[in-house]
């Protein structure tokens, strides 16, 4: 079974190896015109996309890799692909950078700069970038294991060829069935591990990145397991005050506010082994349908001090039916994650990154309650005027999306937006209590499957696909004051 494992998996390496150049070269041939294409989100050029993965920023450059079939646009062997960006905001496709191997598919993970060379898979001069995996073998899944996953690592010099640790897994399984997706950030002298294993978050600590600690669990009694824990992110985060908290992201994949996928997160203190929070309620880091796996990048420069994130924007509840080809998925723009609040009332803020404003081909203010939308990119910043409010989106067809709000109800409405009926309840109304939350600006960015809202500057978020049949030229508002600004937004690629 080994051999034929190993012999199926050349064959997909090299499939693989050609067809990420082929679909480099698709992209100089300009294939990024197609229906639904995402103009400002990243997508790859063709075949499926999901969760993010081995975030890490060097040498001016931020990487992006993330999980890739390059054999079709639903899901299937999980490779690495591969693009960067000097701005988060253009992206340059590269090469597919990690493939299946004996031990099986290339399941998620991170990616640090390992700058003291304490793993030795560099030297003092050249430190290596090191990305932490999980592994999934799919062949003793097959024969009933339940021990299909592991953690490996992989190392290089630029990010550009990577070559995997010979003695690979680093971190082998016992016995349970879901062990995966390691985020590490260094604490304290020691790098830490957060890897979600079914309804928990194991921390392990290591010296070098191969030999590795266990050092405790969290699991509080009230967080949401609806759905299997995936995709950790833990890190620091600073008040305006200088207090210090400790974050940690949690996706579900089902289960989220608006059925399906979602993203939880925990305020809390982190000693180097222990994670305790202050909260005893779940938190949602979007209420919106489809941010999903997100997770941040690493050795962002101290000059800088963001911490930034990106998610996968889809589903899992119809992530393999939406209506695109010859690719499928994207991402949700790039946001800075900030800590708000005071007295252990915190809560996360998710903005837009101010690079996003290298997007703006031209701006004017508008006034009236009812305008001509003249191209489909469109970014719109306005101030509610009444308690209550709505603006809606529609097109000559009669479709229309809806933001409304009423009383304390916030609500989401695609159920004629357009292309609905290739999963029951993509349609569906969304709703976010808010909570007494006084809404004072909304920000909403306007793709052509996409529609994000930003409330507050991020103190509420919704994320939400949408298909159109003809792109929405005409904006309708109600309860906002009369004078607003738009933005028409040039395409990143």
């Amino acid at each position: 079974m080994r051999m034929n494992f190993r012999r199926s998996t050349i064959i997909m390496i090299f499939i693989a190896w050609v067809l990420s150049f082929d679909t480099m070269a698709q992209v100089k041939e300009g294939i990024y015109n197609e229906k639904f294409r995402p103009q400002i989100h990243f997508s790859p050029p063709s075949k499926w996309m999901n969760d993010p993965n081995g975030l890490v920023y060097l040498d001016g450059e931020y990487h992006l890799f993330y999980q890739y079939n390059p054999n079709g646009n639903t899901w299937g062997p999980m490779h690495w692909g591969h693009a960067i960006s000097k701005d988060l905001v253009y992206w340059q496709h590269l090469p597919i950078a990690l493939y299946p191997d004996e031990h099986g598919m290339i399941f998620s993970g991170s990616a640090v700069y390992d700058e003291n060379n304490t793993s030795g898979l560099g030297t003092a001069e050249n430190p290596p970038l090191v990305a932490i995996f999980t592994y999934h073998d799919s062949e003793a899944k097959k024969s009933g294991e339940e021990d299909v996953q592991s953690q490996g690592i992989a190392f290089s010099t630029r990010g550009r060829s990577w070559t995997k640790f010979s003695q690979n897994p680093v971190l082998s399984n016992s016995g349970r069935p879901d062990f995966r997706d390691p985020k590490v950030i260094w604490v304290n002298n020691k790098w830490v591990m957060s890897i979600a294993v079914k309804d928990k978050i194991q921390f392990f600590s290591s010296p070098n990145l191969i030999n590795w600690t266990f050092e405790s669990d969290f699991n509080p009694e009230w967080a949401n397991y609806e759905g299997v824990w995936k995709c950790p992110d833990l890190f620091p985060l600073t008040l305006p005050s200088g207090e210090e908290k400790w974050i940690l992201l949690v996706s579900v994949i089902s289960g989220g506010p608006q059925k399906g996928s979602a993203t939880q997160y925990f305020i809390g203190d982190f000693d180097g082994k222990t994670f305790t929070t202050d909260l005893s309620q779940i938190r949602w880091l979007d209420y919106g349908a489809d941010n999903y796996a997100g997770v941040t990048w690493s050795n962002i420069p101290d000059a800088d001090g963001r911490r930034i994130f990106i998610g996968w924007m889809s589903n899992w509840y119809y992530a393999q039916k939406t209506p695109t080809s010859p690719w499928r998925s994207a991402m949700t723009l790039p946001r800075e994650l900030k800590l708000i609040g005071t007295d252990k009332k915190f809560a996360l803020k998710s903005s837009p990154i101010d690079e996003l404003n290298k997007l703006r081909k031209t701006s004017q203010y508008k006034y009236g309650s009812v305008i001509s939308l003249e191209e489909p990119l469109v970014e719109l910043e306005l101030v509610p005027e009444l308690n209550d409010f709505s603006i809606s989106f529609s097109n000559i067809k009669g479709e229309i999306v809806t933001l409304n709000k009423s009383g304390d109800d916030l609500s989401f409405d695609r159920s004629n937006s357009g292309k609905v009926d290739f999963q029951n309840g993509f349609g569906a109304v969304h709703h976010v209590a808010l909570e007494g939350l006084d809404i004072y600006q909304v920000q909403i960015f306007l793709d052509n499957s996409s529609q994000e809202i930003f409330i507050n500057g991020g103190q509420v978020t919704l994320t939400n696909l949408l298909f159109p049949n003809e792109s929405y030229d005409k904006v309708t508002l109600q309860g906002f004051k009369d004078k607003f600004t738009l933005h028409y937004l040039s395409s990143i690629w």
